[in-house]
C-alpha cells in the first residue's frame, strides 16, 4: 500500500470513529421488565427548542389521535385551530364547514385567505409500543455498517412502525424501501422472494442508501449554496431524512427556491412551507413526523421504563 492510500485510510477510519463517538454520547440504556435496549435520545430536539414548534406538536397530536377524529389547522403553522369527532365535522353542510373555519380563524386572529386543513388522526398507522422492540436491532444496524444509528430510529418510527405495509407506490419493509433501491444493494425482489419484509437486510439496504447517496447528495446540494454544516446537527439530519423521503432532485429544488444564506434551523422550517418540484405537503411533512415521533418516543419510554442510562453520564 502507498503512503497516500495509507494517510488516506486512516484519515477516514479517524472520521468514522470520532463520528461514532458522537453517537455514543447519544446513546440511552432503557431497561423494562430487566430487558435492556440501547437506542438514541432526543436530548437534542429540546436543546434547540425544536420541541416548541407548532409542527412538531401538530404531529404529535396526529399520531397519538384516533381515527375516529380530527384537527382543523392552520396549513401554513400546523396552529391547532380545534379538535373535534370526524362524525360531527362530516354531518355539516358544506356552508355549515366553511363558515366553522371563518368563525375559527377570525377567533384566533389567522387571516381569512388562509389555508386550513382538516387532519384525522392516524394511532392506527403510527404503533409505538410494537415498533419499539425493533429500535435497537435499527440502530446496531446502521451502527455496524458505519451509518449514523439516528437515521434507522427515525425511519423505523415514521415509516412503516409496526407492521409490514407496501405503500401504493410500491415500498415496502420496515424501511419502505422500493424495489429498485432494494436490488441496487443486493436485495432479492422478484415474483417469488422479496427479501425487503427480512429486517436485517432491509436496515443494510436502509443503511447503504443513506451513506451512498442521500448524505453525499445533502452534501452537494448545501455545498451548491455554500451553506457550512456538521453531519451531526439535527437540521442536517432532518435535511437528509428529506432527501431520503422526496429524493435529491426535490430537495434541491426547493432549496434553490428558498435561496437560504445559512444552513441552520430556518432552513428546514422554509422548507416546511416551500413546495418545489415535486416537493408537496408530504415532502413537508417529513422531518416533522420524525420530530413529532422521537417526541413521543421520548414520553414513552419515561413514562414505561425501569431505568434509563445516558451514554454521556458514565
Amino acid at each position: 500500500m502507498t503512503l497516500q492510500k495509507t494517510i488516506l485510510l486512516i484519515t477516514v477510519l479517524y472520521s468514522i470513529t470520532c463520528q461514532a463517538q458522537k453517537w455514543d454520547q447519544e446513546k440511552i440504556t432503557v431497561t423494562k421488565a430487566n430487558v435492556s435496549s440501547k437506542i438514541m435520545t432526543a436530548e437534542s430536539i429540546f436543546e434547540e427548542r425544536w420541541d416548541g414548534l407548532a409542527q412538531a406538536q401538530f404531529w404529535k397530536e396526529i399520531m397519538l389521535l384516533s381515527p375516529d377524529s380530527c384537527i382543523i389547522n392552520v396549513a401554513s403553522s400546523r396552529k391547532i385551530l380545534k379538535k373535534m369527532s370526524n362524525r360531527d365535522w362530516e354531518r355539516q353542510s358544506e356552508v355549515e364547514k366553511n363558515n366553522l373555519k371563518i368563525q375559527l380563524k377570525t377567533t384566533h386572529n389567522i387571516a381569512l385567505d388562509e389555508r386550513v386543513y382538516i387532519t384525522i388522526g392516524k394511532s392506527d398507522f403510527y404503533k409505538f409500543h410494537e415498533v419499539y422492540p425493533s429500535l435497537a436491532k435499527g440502530v446496531t444496524a446502521f451502527e455496524n455498517a458505519g451509518v449514523d444509528p439516528w437515521y434507522a430510529q427515525s425511519i423505523l418510527l415514521i415509516e412503516s412502525p409496526g407492521q409490514l405495509q407496501k405503500s401504493v407506490a410500491g415500498a415496502y419493509g420496515a424501511f419502505q424501501l422500493m424495489p429498485g433501491v432494494a436490488r441496487t444493494y443486493g436485495l432479492v425482489v422478484n415474483s417469488t422472494k422479496d427479501e425487503r419484509k427480512d429486517f436485517n437486510r432491509s436496515a443494510y439496504a436502509a443503511a447503504q442508501l443513506i451513506s451512498r447517496v442521500c448524505i453525499p447528495e445533502a452534501k452537494r446540494i448545501l455545498d451548491r449554496h455554500q451553506l457550512t454544516y456538521n453531519e451531526s446537527d439535527l437540521w442536517f439530519r432532518l435535511f437528509v431524512l428529506h432527501v431520503y423521503h422526496a429524493g435529491a432532485q426535490n430537495v434541491s429544488a426547493v432549496v434553490a427556491k428558498i435561496k437560504p444564506v445559512e444552513g441552520s434551523k430556518a432552513l428546514i422550517q422554509s422548507m416546511w412551507c416551500t413546495t418545489a418540484a415535486s416537493f408537496g405537503n408530504n415532502s413537508q411533512n417529513y422531518s416533522q413526523l420524525a420530530l413529532a415521533a422521537q417526541l413521543i418516543l421520548n414520553d414513552l419510554i419515561y413514562h414505561d421504563c425501569d431505568d434509563i442510562v445516558h451514554a454521556s453520564s458514565k
